[in-house]
């Protein structure tokens, strides 16, 4: 069977409209100026529909009075002529009579008329039926004919259309019964054209369609400049307010007049000028914080060299040391190491706020890099009894990044699940697709709450202060976790729940300058804990079995 597909919309066309969509969304004007004319469309509409109709009922209804005023004069006073025709000896010559009923009916009204015999009548006599010359008999219906047969005194109308050689004009029939002496019944017919009727009608609608236009036009038109007078101050202010959102600091609304307008412009200014003192002032101050931390960085780097070598001096002579001094040497080589991390961490920081930090990009199998992220930290795990898992289910997982800040994320975020796992399985996600490839580092230990998870990137922030860290640290290592995937182009993200423990889940595009969509790993990621690679599982083996994908 064939299948029919619908015809395809011209681009042309869907780039139109979608213009059209875009102009009426983004104009206040347009859309005032438009809805203010389509609600006065509408109400001139009804009420020029109205009067029309109102002109039209009183302009017949008139007539019809007219004519039907016209058809009873016209009717007694053929009936009169009838009754007096009649001589002493009871006969009447109706020929004559219809010749003098023919005239006094045409003195009496202008309109055309007909006079026609009653059907199923038996008389005497009988009178020739008349009609004015040219008139076409076939426009009295015969409802009518019926009504006026009845002859219960009343007058009966009716509207029809008047053939003419250019066509037909509307026309009013009126009815009514005649009684001859001798002859019987015949009806009496009066069909008057009102075609003046229907052109005084035509010129009104046309009238009223063009000053309802005029109007419609002109109501627009006040609209537009109305709307333009109000809207442009506030479409200045917009404007100055973006150029203010995008740095540029000393724009300002011209202040003209007393109106509120002009109050708004003088608000607005003074709100601009309060935010560039605030801003200029947290700048300077961001700056000197900035640089304070980075000459403390760099100044404390010579004395602490100092104190390092002699402390390795110490420490490795600890063996000749008395118990207590040899204890105090390995705190002295433990805490120094420690500095030094925070110091190198507080000098990362500093070149991600100043601005200089620069990517060592190439294309890195990260699978390869997290095996070996994960045996770094294997050591500490085992301490803790935490047993890692890998899940890598294939794709492309190669990507270029740069590999020290990729394993410095990865060290950040294995740690944290070492120290928080409570000695539960730590289970490391590796996947991708043609366009990013995500790392997620799942733990089943303590988790957070709402209120931990909105400060977990923060700087010199820790879940538990007072809980003993395994792996020291400032609280920076996830700020600068979180630049490093910002500087990739990508992002670093975090679920966590009271009990079930934390997820964090680092996705990068796997070409430098790209956008990431969906990342392709769930957060927290589908996979159960027990289809989890074990560690035993030589890297080596792994490495071979990326190699075939």
């Amino acid at each position: 069977m064939t299948r029919v597909m619908p015809a395809p919309v011209p681009y042309g066309w869907r780039s139109t409209v979608g213009r059209l969509r875009h102009v009426w969304r983004t104009s206040l004007q347009l859309r005032t100026v438009a809805i203010t004319v389509l609600f006065t469309t509408v109400g001139v509409t009804l009420i020029s529909g109205y009067m029309s109709i109102s002109i039209a009922t009183n302009l017949y209804d008139a007539r019809k009075q007219q004519v039907l005023a016209e058809a009873r004069q016209a009717t007694v006073s053929a009936q009169q002529l009838l009754d007096s025709s009649v001589t002493q000896t009871g006969t009447i010559d109706v020929e004559a009579v219809r010749q003098v009923a023919q005239t006094t009916i045409s003195n009496v009204t202008s309109s055309q008329f007909a006079i026609q015999r009653t059907p199923g009548q038996v008389t005497p006599q009988t009178m020739t039926a008349l009609s004015t010359s040219g008139l076409e008999l076939s426009i009295i219906s015969s409802d009518l004919r019926d009504q006026v047969a009845v002859d219960d005194g009343q007058l009966y109308s009716q509207a029809v259309s008047i053939p003419t050689a250019e066509g037909s004009d509307p026309g009013i029939v009126v009815g009514s019964a005649l009684e001859v002496p001798t002859a019987g019944q015949y009806e009496l017919y009066l069909i008057s054209n009102v075609r003046d009727v229907q052109e005084t009608l035509d010129f009104v609608q046309q009238t009223l369609v063009i000053g309802s236009l005029l109007l419609i036009g002109t109501i627009g038109l006040v609209t537009y400049f109305v709307v333009r007078l109000a809207i442009g101050p506030v479409r200045l202010a917009a404007e100055t307010a973006e150029r203010l959102a995008d740095g540029q600091l000393d724009q300002r609304i011209p202040e003209r007049g007393e109106d509120v307008i002009a109050t708004l412009a003088r608000s607005f200014n003074r709100m601009a000028d309060s935010l560039q003192r605030q801003i200029t002032q947290l700048a300077d101050l961001s700056r000197v914080q900035q640089r304070f931390v980075s000459d403390v960085s760099h100044e404390l780097r010579t004395p602490l060299t100092t104190i390092r070598l002699a402390g390795d001096v110490l420490y490795d002579q600890r063996d000749q040391f008395t118990p207590t001094t040899a204890r105090t040497a390995e705190l002295l080589h433990t805490q120094v190491e420690r500095f030094e991390v925070m110091l190198a961490d507080l000098l990362e920081m500093s070149r991600y706020d100043a601005g200089a930090v620069e990517l060592d990009v190439e294309p890195t199998n990260l699978v390869r890099l997290v095996e070996e992220s994960l045996e770094g930290i294997r050591p500490l795990a085992d301490e803790r009894s935490s047993e890692l898992r890998l899940v890598a289910p294939g794709g492309y997982f190669e990507a270029d990044v740069d590999a020290r800040r990729v394993r410095r994320v990865l060290q950040n975020l294995l740690g944290n699940a070492v120290d928080h796992g409570e000695g539960k399985p730590i289970v490391v996600h590796v996947d991708s697709d043609a366009d990013a490839i995500a790392i997620a580092v799942r733990d089943y230990g303590l988790g957070m709450d709402e209120a931990q998870l909105e400060r977990v990137f923060d700087r010199f922030w820790r879940a538990d202060p007072s809980r003993q860290r395994t792996t020291g640290g400032t609280g920076l290592g996830l700020a600068i976790a979180t630049e490093d995937a910002q500087v990739h182009g990508g992002q670093l993200d975090v679920w966590s729940r009271p009990g079930e423990g934390t997820c964090f889940r680092l996705t990068l595009p796997r070409r430098r300058g790209e956008a990431i969509g969906r990342s392709p790993i769930d957060l927290p990621p589908a996979e159960p804990l027990d289809g989890a690679l074990q560690p035993d599982d030589a890297p080596g083996d792994r490495a071979a079995r990326e190699g075939e994908r």
